[in-house]
């Protein structure tokens, strides 16, 4: 799973489960265009593969600011053969007559509408080269709903549904169009699903671990190792895939 040869544009940079994922690309040998509103949060990253991580702040709901991230990229490296959308928002649970309209709209915008726009201004330079894979980090709660996440599914079926409509358009170019379905996250992010007041460590426990079979929250890692597999020529006839990396929670 040699990635020395490719470079990846990697979004939500700033987030726990963003900063595993680029670490683990950088040390497969990617370079790494690293993306997110605020980057603070791999300044250490920075200084330890200068030569390989790039690091671009940008706002994803915003076609300028992404098609001006990408460019930099290509101008950087010459080329974009992976593009990681890891970038996205929870939702405190609550019922659907409480949630909204600028809630709704947030959610949609940072969870779907920016893995349109990524996508949309990466495929150029894909389709130069014949070659790209795009993975869509999306959520077992689109299989598996919890009360309460409305917006939250919503917003993740869309990125879904969009990864299957890329992935029969793009195979012509030798595109490739893949989807993460992480399970319960042990990251800053699982406490965000929790109802306004409630026991997050509670929730944590008792919700979001004990619904899980094997027993234990997904870790980044976990979803690192994945997404470099979907990147490699090791996966390359897999596209329109949705992986389930959730120890068994979408059964």
């Amino acid at each position: 799973m040699d990635l020395s040869n490719k470079v990846a544009i990697i979004t939500g940079a700033g987030g726990g489960m963003g900063q595993v994922v680029i670490q683990k690309f950088l040390e497969m040998g990617a370079k790494v265009s690293a993306v997110d509103i605020n980057v603070d949060a791999i300044g250490e990253l920075a200084e330890k593969y200068p030569d390989q991580l790039l690091v671009t702040t940008a706002n994803l709901t915003d076609e300028d600011s992404v098609n001006g991230l990408v460019q930099k990229t290509v101008d950087t490296y010459k080329q974009v053969d992976i593009l990681l959308n890891v970038a996205g928002v929870a939702q405190a649970a609550k019922n659907i007559e409480d949630v909204s309209l600028a809630e709704w709209e947030r959610i949609m915008a940072i969870n779907s509408t920016a893995v349109f726009l990524t996508s949309k201004a990466v495929v150029p330079f894909m389709k130069q080269k014949n070659r790209g894979s795009i993975i869509n980090v999306a959520s077992v709660s689109v299989d598996r709903p919890r009360p309460g996440l409305n917006a939250y599914v919503a917003s993740k079926g869309a990125a879904i549904s969009l990864t299957k409509a890329l992935a029969i358009e793009l195979a012509p170019y030798n595109i490739r169009v893949n989807a993460i379905n992480p399970g319960p996250a042990d990251t800053k992010m699982l406490a965000e699903f929790v109802p306004a007041g409630g026991d997050q460590s509670e929730a944590k426990e008792n919700t979001f671990r004990s619904s899980v079979p094997l027993g234990r929250l997904i870790t980044p890692e976990d979803i690192a190792n994945c997404a470099v597999y979907l990147s490699s020529d090791l996966a390359q006839m897999m596209t329109g895939s949705v992986v389930n990396v959730d120890g068994g929670r979408g059964i």
